[in-house]
């Protein structure tokens, strides 16, 4: 797993992409003038940081993306709890449920998940 991480304003920017993805660099411009203000040059100086990190491809003036919205928060995610918790899911939880209970709805889905995902 890539060791990937973004800054507030580059996460940002990845929603944007991954919204309108394929898009045209021009347009994608135009968006980040209305949405952040930001210049051609500070939208083109972005994706260019963004690209070198893998997550899109900006190919003859098309961006697209190289790795999902859902694969990168779930590397995310991942390295988050190897990090915080040693790697460890159920302490995540424990910790995550310390100060926050569970509804019938989140244990229905989450016992789901489990079901779903056990080791043969």
């Amino acid at each position: 797993m890539a060791n990937i991480s973004l800054g507030e304003m580059e996460l940002r920017f990845a929603e944007l992409i991954w919204t309108n993805a394929p898009v045209s660099s021009r347009v994608l411009t135009e968006i980040c003038s209305k949405e952040f203000n930001w210049k051609r040059t500070t939208t083109y100086t972005m994706l260019r940081r963004l690209c070198d990190k893998g997550i899109f491809q900006n190919l003859k003036g098309t961006v697209t993306t190289m790795k999902s919205r859902d694969d990168f928060m779930a590397e995310q995610g991942e390295k988050f709890i190897d990090d915080t918790f040693n790697g460890s899911l159920p302490n995540f939880l424990v910790s995550f449920t310390r100060h926050k209970s569970l509804s019938e709805k989140e244990i229905i889905a989450l016992q789901k998940l489990i079901d779903e995902h056990k080791e043969a």
